[in-house]
């Protein structure tokens, strides 16, 4: 299962990126409260996805956990330390064609903000 978060393409099938017990730990998390911890956490650093991959990578399986339909999702943090109400969050669900041409850019180094943008979020558009 691919995931889009922000510009960056996670595979969430390889290894489980939560180990058993916190998986069973994560299972009262409702999906607004794993919402409200990706903006606390992109509020903190707006680049996560770039920084802290690994934690990164477990906010999407989460994310995905709760939600199986969405496989990509946006943080917008206008900048670092910024208040978490400030943070825009925006998901979405993908065709798999779609993921699977995100990843072989990624791959490439093809893909950016502004790639990811204009693939999916639009929002350089207006």
């Amino acid at each position: 299962m691919l995931f889009l978060l922000n510009d960056v393409v996670f595979d969430l099938d390889e290894t489980c990126p939560v180990t058993p017990n916190d998986a069973r730990r994560f299972d009262n998390l409702s999906l607004d409260y794993v919402l409200e911890l990706g903006c606390e956490l992109f509020a903190e650093d707006p680049l996560l996805h770039k920084n802290d991959p690994q934690r990164a990578r477990r906010l999407a399986w989460l994310i995905h956990d709760r939600s199986p339909e969405v496989n990509a999702a946006l943080f917008a943090a206008p900048e670092a330390g910024c208040n978490p109400d400030l943070v825009e969050p925006q998901f979405c669900a993908l065709p798999e064609a779609i993921m699977v041409q995100l990843k072989n850019r990624a791959s490439k180094g093809k893909l950016d903000a502004v790639a990811a943008d204009k693939a999916v979020w639009m929002r350089l558009a207006a």
